[in-house]
């Protein structure tokens, strides 16, 4: 398999995670009626771990010292984006709490410049701005007042935690690492850091109503679509893709969570939200078509 058809591969993987994750939105806006955000992240990510491990039981025998340490530091970037993104939300707008996430685009080419002193190309920061703007576009509504709040800050934290997981995963992936055993990994130490923090967020665990149907088939989507699948994807995607292109493929969960909402919620879809859905396209065209092999 040569290298072109690899990242095409790849990239492909990326934009499926996305899509997953946008379907998500829909799925969790119903959960957050039965069940507290500390808890879903702790509920979500046992079932991807128990699953992954039972899938995957044979690398549990790569475990080591290297392992351990990237698996923990990727999984506590995870935990604390999840976190801050979603007390953030509780401050903030939905519409400004899905952009400002997103600043993670265009922080990843900036971080990794920082951490590597290698400047990514001009078309990069190009199309990531182009992505950004469009992803503006999708999110942010007329009615939205103000902009800077507590809920706007722990947003923008949020973002700074998904780029350097990001950026960090790619890293030990391109060391020669295992990209689905350091994914088990992630979805373990997240597992840990939730049930830990749940109780001191959300007092007791609810288990009336954690355990219906509806709240079950919600966290099966959760953890094993959006989790495990979605982050393996990630995962696979950042062992061959450069993480300042793939942050664009990942930043296309805002398309398909305006587009499941629209069809699913009945939420409208304006000509503005059509208009960021052909910047954040013509961004990732750009990002694929001027990228150095």
């Amino acid at each position: 398999m040569n290298k072109r058809f690899t990242s095409v591969l790849a990239s492909g993987g990326l934009l499926l995670a996305a899509g997953i994750w946008g379907f998500s939105f829909v799925i969790v806006k119903d959960s957050l009626d039965y069940i507290g955000a500390m808890y879903m992240i702790a509920y979500r990510y046992t079932i991807a771990a128990l699953a992954m491990s039972l899938i995957f039981i044979k690398k549990w025998k790569l475990i080591n010292k290297d392992y351990l340490i990237h698996g923990a530091l990727t999984g506590a970037f995870l935990f604390l984006a999840y976190v801050t993104q979603t007390i953030g939300c509780d401050y903030t707008t939905a519409g400004k709490n899905a952009f400002l996430t997103t600043i993670y685009v265009i922080l990843v080419p900036f971080i990794s410049w920082i951490l590597t002193r290698k400047r990514p190309g001009i078309f990069v920061f190009i199309a990531a701005i182009m992505s950004l703007t469009g992803i503006g576009l999708l999110a942010l509504g007329s009615d939205d007042a103000g902009f800077v709040n507590k809920g706007d800050v722990l947003t923008l934290i949020c973002g700074i935690f998904f780029a350097l997981h990001i950026i960090y995963t790619e890293r030990f992936n391109r060391k020669g690492g295992d990209p689905l055993f350091l994914t088990l990994l992630q979805f373990v130490f997240v597992a840990i850091f939730g049930w830990i923090s749940a109780p001191f967020f959300e007092g007791g665990f609810p288990a009336a109503t954690a355990f219906t149907s509806r709240v079950l088939l919600s966290m099966l989507y959760l953890g094993l679509l959006s989790t495990m699948v979605g982050f393996s994807l990630q995962n696979i995607g950042l062992k061959y893709v450069q993480s300042s292109i793939a942050s664009l493929f990942l930043s296309f969960e805002s398309v398909f969570g305006m587009l499941f909402s629209s069809l699913f919620l009945h939420e409208n879809l304006t000509f503005r939200m059509l208009c960021g859905c052909v910047l954040i396209f013509a961004a990732i065209v750009l990002s694929e078509t001027t990228k150095k092999e």
